[in-house]
């Protein structure tokens, strides 16, 4: 009798030895998003280049998802490879409290020199939703500092800022954040810019608690886990507008949007919009190491500055402006010249004509794309867990590429180093897909991710 284990990661000898890695994560490991009760088996990745990820067996999958919208220039991209070397051979790791290194100054000043003007000031954290977190609290604490306290913070339906308690409460409430409500601080909502009258309701918010309101912040023009919904530039501009004359924060969270997402290096840059404070990851390193960062402008900072020590930000992280990860977004940034500008341009062409193809096709209810970012809205029981999501996964991996649903909404927001030819095939599974190998699928009993 064949080995299941050894089947499900297509062994071409059943009865073949197991690699230690998948009997060591089958019995300790515990994955993200992912209900072990009924999951499939991970897939083992032993190396990546580009746009490809190989498994144990040199299968090769193409990467359309950039690795849950990190890679931006191509995995194992050499430069990035070399700085970090080169970087972990002279000083690997030193507190930040009371100290510095180059790494981090040059990181500093060369993100202050490509972020939206008044950003002048940079904290280090580790990922996105500790930059989120950073964020919301130099907000409120800044106007306590002056000595006029606002504790309450305006969001989006539909957004997703991340899974700590700070970043849920500012997400929208459902099935990431369900089980901690009672946990969570109030949020004033405003309505998904790409389905009702956000600055309407943000006029309203203000009119009756704008005493009240530090902080309103946005995913700026897209709003990512929450379904890719693409959000208009006027809108932003007019949030902006709106805050400013409150004396209210705008929080931007680029960590999906930021390092060349939707077309500039910031969306921001699309609506000639200034936050007051922006948040980054994801794409900041490369999507090679987890760094984050939010950026402030001097007035906030300056709100920290005070001979009553209670008045400091008493927020740090063990690994706070790591120099590796700091030579890593170094070396990333300066990847960011005409021929990744041309790069963008050119997967935007081609989402763009492959996106085309789809439109009223038996089964796609809308499609829609931001920069270098396409979406595709399936006709199915909408929401994060409808079956068609997973099922889709399934099958495109069985062809040999990585794509992971939000839902019944599919996406595509590869590497930049993606093909067009590369890019096509991503379509042409979702097209054969939508033909009927859903059901063959089905009937095949391949496995399904959650």
């Amino acid at each position: 009798m064949g080995n299941p284990m050894a089947d499900a990661f297509g062994d071409e000898d059943a009865g073949a030895p197991i690699a230690p890695m998948l009997l060591h994560d089958a019995a300790h490991v515990w994955h993200p998003y992912t209900q072990h009760l009924n999951a499939p088996l991970p897939v083992p990745i032993v190396r990546a280049e580009g746009s490809w990820l190989y498994d144990l067996h040199g299968k090769p999958l193409l990467d359309a998802i950039s690795s849950w919208w990190v890679t931006t220039h191509g995995h194992c991209r050499p430069e990035i490879v070399e700085a970090i070397s080169e970087q972990a051979r002279q000083l690997d790791q030193v507190i930040f409290a009371g100290f510095t290194h180059e790494p981090a100054a040059a990181l500093a000043a060369e993100l202050v020199s490509r972020l939206p003007r008044g950003l002048t000031r940079v904290f280090y954290s580790d990922d996105g939703s500790t930059a989120v977190e950073v964020a919301i609290k130099l907000s409120l604490q800044s106007f306590a500092n002056r000595g006029t306290p606002r504790r309450l913070v305006a969001a989006l339906e539909n957004a997703y800022h991340g899974d700590t308690f700070g970043a849920m409460a500012a997400g929208a409430r459902g099935v990431f954040t369900h089980m901690y409500e009672p946990l969570l601080f109030d949020v004033a909502r405003l309505p998904d810019p790409s389905q009702g009258d956000t600055l309407a309701a943000l006029d309203a918010l203000i009119d009756a608690r704008g005493a009240e309101l530090a902080a309103v912040i946005v995913e700026p023009l897209l709003l990512g886990a929450g379904g890719m919904h693409v959000w208009d530039e006027d809108v932003l501009r007019g949030i902006r507008a709106r805050t400013q004359a409150a004396g209210v924060h705008l929080i931007a969270d680029e960590v999906l949007t930021g390092f060349g997402r939707t077309g500039p290096l910031f969306a921001c840059d699309r609506a000639d919009v200034r936050p007051d404070l922006l948040c980054m990851s994801k794409g900041l390193t490369g999507g090679v190491l987890p760094l984050g960062a939010t950026a402030a402008t001097e007035d906030i900072f300056d709100a920290f500055r005070s001979e009553d020590r209670r008045k400091t930000f008493f927020h740090g992280h063990s690994y706070t402006a790591n120099p590796i990860a700091c030579a890593a977004a170094l070396a990333s940034l300066q990847l960011f010249d005409e021929d990744s500008d041309d790069d963008r341009v050119r997967l935007e062409v081609a989402q763009a004509t492959q996106l085309a193809t789809l439109r009223g096709v038996r089964g796609v209810k809308a499609v829609r794309q931001i920069g270098t970012v396409g979406a595709v809205e399936l006709d199915a029981t909408p929401g994060y867990l409808s079956d068609i999501g997973r099922e889709l996964a399934a099958y495109a991996l069985q062809e040999g590429v990585l794509i992971r649903p939000l839902g019944n909404v599919a996406y595509c927001l590869p590497p930049y180093c993606t093909t067009d030819d590369e890019i096509a095939s991503v379509y042409d599974v979702i097209h054969r897909f939508l033909d009927g190998a859903r059901a063959d699928a089905l009937t095949s009993g391949g496995p399904i991710d959650d």
